[in-house]
């Protein structure tokens, strides 16, 4: 059962005021919601969902708490803002334009996977919410008429969809999670990847046989950095979601 507060209808796109984005009378001057979702965005990015306060947020404006509160009930209306508002970065293609439905779908996944990265605290926000503000619905628009393009039955579109963007989101918040530890332990990626291989190695309680075989095949799979690996594997992995979409298309 939601808690008192957390149901549905307590989404910021749901409530009047919300929605409009309108002004309440007698709130401070200086500030608008439009300067106050940069700012949450800014901090999130900077310190992480943990450290996030409406306090914090207030210094960051320099202005009281209560001064933000004159543009939203709570923080978890804030926060629901400063998620679409990243969704607003992404440039989905126009499904009603044509082109390869395939290429399409490529395109939204790996613009969705660089909106992880970019914003590691997109991914539990992004189970928690509704996300039914403009920007996210705009993007689900979008692979919604790419998918009806590929020839797949309405009832199985849904299907077809969770595969491949739960796979984008799962791999972005891995892949965010690990740039976010590399830039905390002050190391690049390359380096906090060695270094991590090199403990798990000369660890005693690791089976060598284990490491040996993870060592061959990251070694197979070619790419010079770390990054490229990722982004070898995201592709391939990708490819295999659309080979799979594209056979049951064909067996009807």
């Amino acid at each position: 059962m939601a808690k008192a507060g957390q149901g549905p209808r307590s989404s910021v796109w749901l409530v009047g005021e919300g929605r409009r984005g309108g002004r309440r009378g007698g709130q401070p001057s200086g500030l608008d919601r439009e300067r106050i979702t940069e700012a949450t965005v800014r901090l999130l990015d900077a310190e992480g969902l943990a450290k996030f306060s409406m306090r914090r947020l207030a210094a960051e404006l320099d202005v009281t708490a209560m001064s933000v509160y004159w543009y939203v009930d709570t923080k978890d209306q804030l926060l629901e803002l400063a998620l679409d508002a990243v969704y607003g970065e992404l440039r989905p293609p126009d499904p009603e334009a044509g082109g390869d439905w395939r290429e399409q779908l490529r395109t939204l996944a790996r613009e969705n996977r660089a909106l992880l990265v970019r914003h590691p605290w997109l991914s539990p926000l992004a189970g928690t919410y509704l996300n039914i503000g403009p920007h996210s619905l705009a993007f689900s628009r979008a692979v919604q008429g790419v998918m009806r393009r590929s020839g797949l039955p309405v009832h199985r579109l849904t299907g077809a969809i969770s595969t491949v963007f739960q796979f984008v989101y799962g791999y972005g918040t891995i892949e965010g999670h690990l740039f976010a530890r590399a830039a905390g332990s002050g190391m690049s990626l390359d380096e906090y990847f060695q270094d991590s291989m090199n403990a798990v190695a000369e660890s005693p309680d690791t089976a060598p046989d284990v490491i040996a075989e993870s060592r061959a095949i990251m070694s197979a799979r070619g790419g010079d950095t770390v990054a490229e690996m990722l982004d070898r594997d995201f592709e391939f992995a990708l490819d295999l979601l659309i080979a799979g979409i594209e056979a049951m298309i064909d067996r009807g």
